[in-house]
């Protein structure tokens, strides 16, 4: 039994053996961002790497060392972020699992937390697949939070009670409940959002202010270390069921990744 599922955990022997036993390898995605006076610059980093461990548990796989870092010019006009542009992401993304495939990786979780890495992450997961022959799943585990904890906590907002609960399973003392002043408006904050995660029309925003002037929104202030713990559980199954039936049906209808790498070459 391995003593972690985190790959910078583990020794060469261990993470030889573990890839030829199960090649599945699963890459955190987070940004290092201002998340109000209560939760840490890190939460979307924190929430990503926790939930990929206990879904890295579920499925028999490996967590990668992802960067901390995303794309996230929004939140530029707060100090604590930091933001990378979209190729030089996608470019560490991508020689992270190559690397990993070379080492016999054949399929890939990326399970991503912050909305400002989707576009960069689906180009990037098209390279691993179509140039590298990996299986890859794209997973955006913020909006499966929503789904399933949405109603009980005001929606998925910025600073809200969902991110607190994430890091409130991981590192409870990272979270400050108590330096709660300033939510922005939430009926503005939660227009705004609906603005921008409709299917059909998205539009560019400046910069988190144009959501909550603030820099964030949203009622964390009944968040428990307890009620984190259930919902990283919630979420982790769900999310570990999901994958696990489309990696299954992906295998049915592609083959496998020497089909895919001939496939490539013949085109």
């Amino acid at each position: 039994m391995l003593p972690s599922r985190y790959f910078i955990d583990l020794t060469q022997p261990e993470i030889a053996a573990q890839l030829k036993h199960k090649p599945l390898v699963i890459l955190p995605a987070g940004s290092v961002e201002q998340h109000g006076p209560h939760l840490p610059t890190g939460t979307d980093t924190f929430a990503s790497n926790i939930i990929g461990h206990a879904v890295a548990e579920r499925m028999d796989g490996l967590v990668l060392p992802a960067t901390p870092f995303g794309v996230t010019p929004m939140h530029m006009p707060f100090e604590g972020t930091i933001s990378f542009t979209p190729d030089t992401y996608m470019r560490v993304v991508t020689e992270t699992c190559v690397s990993t495939a070379r080492h016999g990786a054949k399929y890939l979780l990326i399970l991503n937390w912050h909305e400002g890495n989707i576009p960069s992450l689906a180009i990037a997961a098209e390279s691993l697949h179509r140039d590298h022959g990996m299986t890859v799943l794209t997973v955006q585990a913020c909006y499966v939070a929503e789904e399933l904890y949405g109603h009980s906590c005001n929606g998925l907002t910025h600073g809200g009670e969902i991110e607190a609960l994430a890091v409130l399973a991981y590192r409870p003392d990272l979270v400050h409940l108590d330096r709660i002043t300033n939510s922005s408006d939430h009926t503005h904050g939660h227009k705004m959002d609906k603005l921008r995660r409709t299917r059909s029309y998205q539009p560019v925003l400046t910069d988190i202010r144009s959501i909550a002037p603030t820099g964030w929104f949203g009622s964390p202030q009944h968040a428990t270390a307890e009620k984190g713990v259930r919902m990283l559980a919630d979420i982790s199954d769900a999310i570990a069921k999901e994958a696990t039936e489309i990696f299954r049906q992906l295998d049915s209808i592609q083959g496998g990744t020497a089909e895919i790498k001939h496939l490539r070459q013949a085109i």
